[in-house]
């Protein structure tokens, strides 16, 4: 198998591992799918089973994003052929996204998976650890601003490419095609934020909310 392809699927499958699914069977079965927003991710995880329970959900998401795009893409696996230099300078960028696409779409889970926040972050410390500080400020000030999490995390993801662009980070066009790629994949999953806010009826994080010019 060649080493783009054969790392790619590794990456996918390992993204299909749901930190909140994982847990809540070590925790007796909880399936969070079926609570609260019904989704697989650390925010229903929170939402619904407490501040214990979602910390281990990021850290396995987390974790998983970081371990696809550093060790998995740079480790020559057996039975893999090495791809050329040129295809090699790709491959943290294509394991990373496909971290996302495998916790958004888990096979293990039926293809129910989460929003790829969390694994978007680990991703993002797998490709270079600077990039953590435009999304973060990013996400913040977008929560302060805006009071929604979904449109602040469609931001800090899309503060991605426009950082690498900007900044002269390399690999420019990996890491830049890799940051279009997750912010359309975030934007993608986070639709129904998306609709609830332009009906209104989406809930805001009213505690750092308050703090912005629109606070009342």
């Amino acid at each position: 198998m060649s080493e783009l392809a054969g790392k790619i699927l590794l990456s996918y499958l390992l993204g299909s591992i749901l930190g909140s699914l994982l847990v809540g069977r070590l925790r007796g079965g909880v399936d969070i799918r079926t609570l609260g927003s019904g989704n697989a991710g650390g925010t229903n995880a929170l939402r619904t089973q407490g501040k214990s329970f979602a910390i281990w959900v990021l850290l396995i998401d987390i974790a998983k994003g970081w371990i696809a795009a550093r060790p998995v893409a740079q480790w020559l696996l057996p039975g893999m052929s090495a791809a050329p230099e040129q295809i090699r300078v790709w491959l943290p960028a294509a394991c990373g996204v496909a971290a996302i696409v495998g916790h958004v779409y888990p096979v293990w889970y039926g293809f129910r998976g989460g929003k790829g926040v969390a694994t978007l972050i680990g991703v993002v410390l797998g490709l270079d650890p600077v990039l953590l500080l435009p999304m973060l400020l990013t996400w913040f000030a977008g929560v302060i601003l805006f009071g929604f999490v979904g449109l602040a995390s469609m931001l800090a993801a899309a503060s991605i490419p426009l950082y690498v662009s900007t900044s002269g980070l390399e690999p420019g066009l990996p890491l830049t095609s890799f940051g279009v790629a997750a912010t359309a994949l975030i934007v993608f999953t986070h639709r129904s934020n998306i609709a609830r806010m332009r009906a209104r009826t989406e809930p805001r994080a009213r505690r750092l909310w308050l703090f912005g010019r629109h606070g009342r």
